[in-house]
């Protein structure tokens, strides 16, 4: 592999550190959190004392104040051993982004500190049951009433959902303004009205808790909006490039994995008295996703440095996120071939990093709308 350059010291002992959590914490559990539909409330907590949720918010909030790239190499850790069931990344940098940069003092002080240490939990609800990728469809209603808006309304697919205590919610304030009557809140799901619908059943990242939520009346207090009333669609497109950078960032190490996980299976599997790698068509084949995740990976690193220096552009968010989640799953799918039989098993990772990856081409917005976000600037 091309050697990188991000990372410095600091950086590789956060790293261990991660690795040594994931490995020992996450790991020996998780086929236990697939089975029962979400992750024990306690990894989060314990995620927090080891200083591994909101590590990028300021140290007055509970935060590590450190830098994206110490979200990087956590992102990459989670994903490197398959733990799709952690919903820490969103909670980390979607849903605290959106508190630091457009709440109130009062909405930081109150939630902020508490997400850092697993204390409370995170979710941002866009999706509803007729509107996806095209957020300014949302049909969600908060209606101005004193010093609260009334929230209507329902959202699915929600990650932490279940789990959540607090949850940014899209809305509409004003029928008839298109994207500029869309606006942000923070729901507190102690809230009268709040209700937490069922789980819902996945075909992969099954640990991961996703779920309905609905909306009967809620009363949020008018401090809670976030930012300026109408100016959530504007927030959630300057969100995104770094929200669909994270999926890339997880797909480039989840095809990384699977091609470790296979290297190591066709080294040790036999086939006519051979291992299987010897065989070239097996060689090639390996060749061909060596290839391919090491180009990613750079592409993706280079957008990362982007990032850093607040360059990075919608549309090149979107082309990482649309071209590594096709490799991912295009690689994942030959590793699991190379598997044979095995590779349909459950119990091996190759098969649940292949079951989880089909949603990487969906979820962040569809691969399809990336398409049409880059088109625009040809």
């Amino acid at each position: 592999m091309i050697p990188r350059t991000l990372f410095g010291e600091e950086h590789e002992m956060l790293r261990a550190s991660a690795r040594r959590f994931m490995e020992s914490e996450v790991a020996p559990y998780h086929e236990r959190w697939e089975e029962q539909g979400y992750v024990d409330r306690d990894i989060w907590t314990r995620a927090g004392a080891a200083g591994f949720l909101c590590p990028s918010m300021p140290e007055r909030y509970g935060g590590a104040g450190a830098g994206r790239l110490h979200s990087v190499v956590l992102i990459e850790e989670q994903t490197r051993i398959g733990a799709t069931g952690l919903g820490f990344g969103l909670h980390s940098e979607i849903v605290a982004p959106y508190l630091l940069h457009y709440g109130g003092e009062a909405l930081k002080r109150r939630y902020l500190p508490a997400m850092a240490s697993g204390a409370m939990i995170g979710a941002i609800a866009m999706t509803e049951p007729g509107a996806g990728s095209d957020l300014q469809g949302v049909q969600t209603t908060a209606v101005r009433d004193g010093d609260h808006y009334v929230l209507n309304g329902s959202k699915t697919f929600i990650t932490n959902g279940w789990h959540a205590d607090l949850v940014i919610v899209v809305a509409r304030t004003d029928a008839a303004a298109g994207a500029k009557g869309i606006s942000l809140f923070v729901v507190d799901t102690s809230m009268a009205g709040f209700v937490k619908g069922r789980r819902l059943k996945k075909a992969g990242m099954k640990a991961q808790d996703t779920s309905e939520l609905f909306f009967d009346n809620v009363r949020v207090p008018a401090a809670n909006l976030l930012g300026e009333e109408g100016r959530g669609f504007s927030y959630l497109m300057q969100e995104l490039p770094w929200e669909r950078l994270q999926i890339a960032i997880m797909a480039v190490e989840s095809a990384a994995a699977g091609l470790a996980w296979t290297l190591d299976y066709t080294r040790q599997r036999q086939a006519f008295k051979r291992a299987v790698i010897d065989f070239q068509t097996v060689a090639h084949a390996l060749a061909e996703i060596k290839t391919e995740v090491t180009m990613a990976r750079v592409f993706v690193d280079r957008c990362i440095e982007l990032l850093l220096d607040q360059q990075l552009d919608a549309a090149t968010a979107s082309m990482a996120k649309y071209w590594t989640t096709e490799m991912q799953f295009r690689a994942l799918d030959r590793c699991v071939q190379l598997h044979g039989g095995y590779g349909y098993m459950w119990e091996y990772p190759i098969t649940r990093a292949w079951a989880d990856a089909r949603v990487q081409r969906v979820y962040g917005g569809t691969n399809e709308i990336m398409k049409e976000l880059i088109s625009r600037g040809l």
